[in-house]
């Protein structure tokens, strides 16, 4: 079972038990108005979203991870990786993302747990790039991808949504653990 462990996190595959909590980040419409089309999910399409990524990690090697605290083994959110198909000139990369519930912000978990999950795409599984979306004005996440050392490569319109989003890309050339 592949786990990664920061100072402060575990990330980890999914479990039965993570449904309500997660759940209960995907019913916070501050937390769901970045994702998608910023519609909060309930506990049966949480259900479907853990199944999706959990087939991911079975076809792919990787997918998001369910982000626990290490000391109390709460569950924060989610953070990993998934192959991009829905956007104008997207070359099927493989893009990081993460989701945590709102008392988790800014503390630094999204940046930790998504630094780890680059140094997992790129020196684990052994991908060539990395790309990270999003929307314009979601500024905290630009932050975490700047702190990743990712650099700004197009401005795009998602047309599942019409938002506006930035392309953010890194690639193995580039990184610095």
């Amino acid at each position: 079972m592949t786990e990664i462990r920061t100072p402060r996190l575990l990330l980890r595959r999914w479990t039965d038990d993570d449904l309500v909590p997660l759940s209960e980040i995907n019913a916070d419409p501050e937390v769901m108005r970045w994702i998608g089309d910023g519609s909060t999910l309930d506990l049966d399409e949480t259900a479907e979203e853990i199944e999706r990524w959990e087939e991911e990690w079975d076809d792919e090697g990787f997918g998001l991870f369910a982000v626990e605290l290490l000391g109390s083994g709460e569950l924060i959110g989610a953070v990993g990786l998934s192959v991009l198909e829905n956007l104008p000139d997207a070359r099927a990369d493989v893009q990081i993302s993460w989701r945590l519930g709102r008392q988790y912000w800014g503390q630094g978990y999204a940046s930790e747990a998504a630094h780890a999950t680059l140094e997992f795409a790129l020196q684990d599984r052994g991908l060539d790039r990395v790309v990270a979306i999003n929307r314009m004005s979601n500024t905290d996440s630009e932050n975490v991808i700047r702190k990743l050392g990712m650099v700004t490569e197009r401005d795009t319109t998602d047309p599942r949504y019409e938002t506006s989003v930035r392309v953010h890309g890194i690639d193995l050339t580039e990184y610095e653990a």
